[in-house]
């Protein structure tokens, strides 16, 4: 063999050997059917393993945890217990169903039923999670006629572990040649408290001010259970990924103070509706429904409600349109049961 000719494959081979290197896996999972899968280990939650595969070069796929009886890495990974103990270090297989955890400070691994894993690498959670928007709408005319309407809409959603902090709020004003003609004022808070990941107990109140209602205040405070029948991370598919559905009944007591009417008050129930779907990432549909219906007297019922899209114009800008309904069956005399409102603002929207 020729002098250049060997030259050239040690080059070859030389060139060759970080290619091949970065191609290794650093990992490899065992799985029931006595296959073997090489991998990278990116995490495990919810009781799937996500994973990037030498033959897949697409996104990484996910493998139900309950299939795989060994797993090894060449890297550290964090394993969280059932017990909740934390265990940092390289894992390798001791047996069919068992892992052993290498950790710098003991010498010998730390044996581990795959069954008592609840998560390995789980993303690190913030404490307090906080979401929401900020809205305002106006129109301003002016010449033969004068016209001045302006709105503002809130929202903010503080969620962490165990509780979960909404408060909503709207204000309404609106003149035509200096005559007022709408002006009402909306807000809700409420606290929930869950007792697992879907039950959760709730406390909250209502405050609504409207002068063509004839209404000073309606008050309500409400408490009961509710469910997340639907949260961020049930689905993979990228369009139902971040759908949020919510469901509350309950008991409450409800004040109205009016101007002219005289002043009610009575115990209610309640139910309410939350839902929230980020169909693309520009694109949300939102839908929060409320009932109040009286204990006391059946005819006596009240209902609110406000539904609509909301879409991103440039990064967190946001504009919204957004339909309200308020209906109160037993009015004060001399106005109607029902209003209607529709919005279009722009605002700003805030969170992860």
């Amino acid at each position: 063999m020729s002098k250049k000719l060997m030259t050239g494959m040690l080059f070859l081979f030389l060139c060759l050997m970080p290619i091949r290197g970065m191609a290794e896996p650093l990992g490899k999972l065992s799985l029931k059917d006595g296959s073997h899968i090489y991998v990278e280990i990116l995490e495990m939650t919810e009781g799937f393993i996500t994973v990037k595969t030498v033959f897949h070069e697409g996104d990484p796929i996910k493998i139900k945890w309950s299939e795989v009886v060994g797993m090894t890495s060449e890297d550290e990974v964090t394993v969280v217990l059932n017990s909740g103990t934390i265990l940092q270090g390289k894992p390798t297989m001791l047996g069919p169903g068992t892992l052993g955890i290498h950790t710098d400070m003991l010498g010998e691994p730390i044996p581990v039923s795959m069954e008592s894993v609840m998560a390995v690498n789980p993303p690190v959670k913030k404490d307090v999670v906080y979401t929401g928007n900020i809205n305002f709408g106006a129109s301003i005319i002016t010449g033969n006629t004068k016209l001045k309407n302006y709105s503002f809409l809130g929202e903010l959603i503080a969620r962490s572990e165990q509780l979960r902090l909404t408060i909503l709020g709207r204000y309404l004003n609106g003149e035509t040649d200096g005559t007022l003609n709408v002006r009402n004022a909306f807000g809700t808070i409420k606290l929930d408290f869950f007792v697992t990941k879907r039950f959760y107990a709730y406390a909250g109140a209502l405050f609504e001010q409207d002068t063509f209602q004839d209404l000073n205040l309606r008050t309500s405070l409400f408490a009961g259970p509710g469910y997340q029948f639907v949260d961020i991370g049930d689905f993979s598919s990228p369009y139902f990924n971040k759908m949020q559905l919510g469901t509350e009944i309950g008991l409450g007591f409800f004040n109205e103070d009016f101007k002219r009417a005289d002043d009610r008050n009575n115990v209610t129930g309640r139910w309410a509706i939350n839902f929230n779907w980020p169909v693309l990432p520009v694109l949300t549909l939102f839908h929060q429904h409320q009932g109040f219906p009286s204990l006391e007297k059946r005819s006596d019922y009240y209902i609110t409600s406000q539904q609509g899209l909301r879409w991103t114009m440039l990064e967190n800008f946001i504009s919204t349109v957004q339909y309200n309904w308020r209906y109160d069956n037993t009015p004060a005399p001399g106005t109607k049961k029902s209003d209607k409102q529709i919005l279009l603002t722009l605002g700003y929207a805030f969170g992860p």
